[in-house]
């Protein structure tokens, strides 16, 4: 009974696994066959003749569709574009106060910084001895004078005494005598004149209007002619700047000056801090000689100088731009572009709706705007936004634009 049961047994396993031999093939089978079949069309993609497209031509179809550009009339607008220079302060007069006599200060009259004018008393040295001299001097003319009147009264016998009396000896000895002595007066009147000159020198006067400086010497301070500058002043109002200017640009500012347009200027200086200097200047005078390194000539304007903002030896901005200055139409800087040959232009909106571009004549742009001098007149149409893309004869359509600040009339 168990070995019957056993042999079923085993009769029923071999039965299952020929069965799962069967699926397995199967499976294998269906994986050869997808394998084959996208191999099989990998091959005819990369054989089979492609068709092209026709290539679609850009111009058509930017001719067919309107492009939407912002637009703005040109406007005539005032073209006062500065031009700039770094300048330099400088002052009309400076002075260094050098003793002309030697001696000890007893007195100064003033404080370091003080602004003085021309004639203040400065310095006061010891004079005693210049004193001295001058009385000296005074006693020296004084006795050359009674020897002239003593000689001249001897001259005056001998010319009125009898000619039997006197030789001509005598007479030519008398006129000598005259003569020499009014000699000796004219020498002590000059040295009198050089005594008190002295004397005058030993109080150190201010011979310009402006700021003292720092004091080399004080009181008890031995001083003379050789041992240096006491002081220094500067002229501090008016003030002078000068800048270089190139040799083309004097040329045109000479042959402005020729017509009579120079002075039409408006001069203006920029601080170190950014501020506008609320004085005007006005032209001094132009250097004599061109700089052979720089090809520039030095230009100097005055400035008042009331509030002492403009410092000696300082650099400024200066801007030189038209007291009454010329208008043309003028269009967003944004509105330019370049043309072949270096030229620019603009686009230009027709009466159809389309654009065209047109050459221009400019000058330098200002405040966000650009001055056509030749080809555009007063309120004609130029596009100044969505440039990028547009094409001669592409009709286009106006926005509106957003607010720019850059070319709002307001700023």
């Amino acid at each position: 009974m168990s070995e019957n049961s056993s042999g079923l047994a085993d009769g029923a396993k071999g039965k299952k696994t020929t069965g799962a031999g069967k699926a397995i093939a199967s499976v294998i089978a269906q994986i050869v066959t997808c394998a084959v079949c996208v191999v099989v069309g990998w091959f005819a993609k990369e054989n089979w003749p492609e068709k092209k497209a026709p290539a679609a031509n850009p111009m058509a179809a930017m001719a067919g569709m309107a492009q939407t550009v912002a637009v703005t009339n040109a406007q005539m607008r005032v073209y006062n574009r500065p031009e700039t220079f770094v300048a330099h302060a400088e002052p009309v007069q400076e002075v260094d106060l050098l003793p002309q006599v030697d001696g000890y200060i007893v007195e100064m009259k003033f404080k370091e910084g003080d602004t003085v004018k021309a004639g203040d008393l400065l310095y006061v040295l010891d004079d005693e001895r210049y004193r001295a001299v001058v009385n000296q001097r005074k006693a020296d003319l004084e006795a050359a004078e009674a020897e002239a009147r003593r000689a001249k009264r001897y001259y005056d016998r001998m010319q009125n005494a009898d000619e039997r009396g006197i030789t001509q000896l005598e007479r030519d000895n008398a006129e000598a005598a005259s003569e020499s002595a009014a000699a000796a007066v004219m020498q002590a009147k000059a040295n009198l004149v050089v005594a008190e000159y002295d004397l005058k020198k030993a109080q150190v006067v201010a011979p310009i209007s402006g700021q003292i400086g720092k004091s080399s010497a004080h009181v008890g301070d031995y001083v003379a002619p050789s041992k240096g500058a006491l002081a220094r002043i500067v002229q501090i109002d008016p003030m002078r700047v000068s800048f270089p200017m190139t040799d083309r640009a004097y040329i045109a500012w000479r042959e402005a000056q020729k017509a009579g347009k120079a002075e039409a200027l408006r001069l203006r200086l920029t601080l170190a801090d950014g501020s506008e200097y609320t004085e005007q200047g006005t032209w001094d005078f132009d250097d004599n000689e061109m700089s052979a390194s720089t090809a520039t000539i030095q230009m100097r304007l005055s400035f008042p100088n009331p509030d002492r903002l403009l410092i000696p030896n300082s650099y400024v901005t200066l801007l030189a731009d038209y007291q009454n200055p010329p208008k043309y139409p003028s269009v967003p800087q944004t509105a330019i572009f370049d043309l072949p040959g270096g030229n620019v232009g603009v686009w230009v909106v027709k009466s159809d709706g389309t654009v065209e571009a047109r050459p221009v004549k400019i000058r330098d742009a200002h405040l966000g705007w650009t001055p056509v001098l030749e080809g555009l007149e007063e309120g004609e149409k130029v596009v100044f936004a969505g440039v990028a893309k547009l094409q001669s004869g592409v009709k286009v359509v106006e926005a509106v634009p957003t607010p720019n600040e850059d070319i709002s009339p307001a700023k």
